[in-house]
């Protein structure tokens, strides 16, 4: 399974704050109006807004208009792939890049 470390870090910026990560919570239950998502934050409508451009534009997260607000659902495509990439990385496997280290040293030996 071959990944593009760069294609992963947006999402993984966009996790990387506890309102974003709530908020992905929140949507694990299905759609959600922002004006729902805001009662449960103590932020402004600007705030949540931008909170959700992020999670949009890392793939993470749908936005669709509806009238004067948004709906939001969780892109189950692309957590499932940023999912599967962690699994991918933090387990051993063949091609993985410490194996393909030239000078690498014995098992025991560090530095």
């Amino acid at each position: 399974m071959k990944h593009s470390y760069a294609d992963y870090v947006p999402a993984i910026k966009a996790m990387s704050d506890e309102t974003r990560l709530k908020i992905i919570d929140m949507l694990s239950c299905g759609e959600m109006c922002a004006c729902d998502i805001l009662e449960e934050f103590s932020i402004s409508q600007s705030t949540l807004s931008y909170h959700m451009k992020i999670l949009s534009e890392s793939g993470l997260v749908n936005a669709v208009r509806d009238g004067a607000w948004m709906r939001y659902t969780l892109n189950r495509e692309k957590t499932d792939e940023v999912i599967a990439f962690f699994t991918c990385i933090t387990n051993d496997k063949e091609d993985c890049i410490c194996k393909k280290s030239k000078n690498k040293k014995s098992d025991n030996q560090c530095c």
